[in-house]
C-alpha cells in the first residue's frame, strides 16, 4: 500500500506474531509487515486513515468491528494469543516485546535447524508461539542434550515435551481453520 511504512517486524498492526509465521520467516510476507511485498492488508489502509497507528491498540476505536470474528480461526499463524499479546506489548514496550520475539525466533529457527524432520514445522510454530518462554528454553536444552538420539527421535520427544505443556496449559496446538458456512 502507497504510503504505508512498518518499521516493527515483530508484531503486526494487530497483533500477530510476525517473526513467526511462515509467510515472514520465507520472506513472503503480504501483510501489514511485508515491506516491498505486497501490503494489501486492511488494517494498514485503516492505519493511514486513523493518524499511522503502529498497533490497533492505539487507536481510539479498537477493538472495532473489523475485530468480528477475527481470533475464531488462525491465519498463517494461531490468532490465539493475537490480544493478549497486544496487551503485553502496552504493558512492556516494543523494545521489550520486541527482545521477547527475537528470542521466540532465535528458538523457532534453532528447533527447525537441529530437531526437525520435515512434518513439523507448524507444530513447532506453534508451541513457540502458544507457549510461555519459561517452558520453550528448559526444553530445547533438553532437546539440545539428548545425545545419542536421531533427528527423528528429537523431532519425536520435541512433540511429546510441547503437547504434554500444552495440555497443562490448556492450549491447543493445533491451527484452527475457518468454519465452512
Amino acid at each position: 500500500m502507497k504510503g504505508f511504512i512498518r518499521e516493527d517486524r515483530w508484531c503486526s498492526l494487530c497483533g500477530l506474531n510476525c517473526g513467526l509465521c511462515p509467510m515472514n520467516l520465507e520472506g513472503r510476507c503480504p501483510g501489514c509487515g511485508g515491506g516491498a511485498g505486497n501490503q494489501s492488508c486492511a488494517l494498514a489502509r485503516c492505519s493511514l486513515n486513523h493518524g499511522g497507528v503502529a498497533y490497533c491498540i492505539q487507536c481510539g476505536e479498537y477493538p472495532c468491528a473489523r475485530y468480528e470474528g477475527f481470533d475464531d480461526s488462525d491465519s498463517f499463524i494461531s490468532h490465539l494469543r493475537r490480544a493478549a499479546d497486544l496487551e503485553k506489548l502496552r504493558e512492556i514496550g516494543p523494545e521489550a516485546y520486541g527482545a521477547e520475539q527475537r528470542e521466540r525466533q532465535a528458538l523457532l529457527l534453532a528447533l527447525l535447524d537441529r530437531h526437525e524432520e520435515g512434518r513439523r514445522k507448524t507444530l513447532f510454530r506453534q508451541a513457540v508461539n502458544l507457549l510461555d518462554l519459561s517452558i520453550l528454553r528448559p526444553i530445547l536444552t533438553e532437546l539440545d542434550a539428548a545425545e545419542g538420539l536421531s533427528r527423528r527421535e528429537r523431532a519425536d520427544l520435541a512433540e511429546r515435551r510441547f503437547r504434554a505443556a500444552a495440555e497443562q496449559a490448556g492450549i491447543s496446538l493445533y491451527l484452527r481453520r475457518k468454519a465452512k458456512k
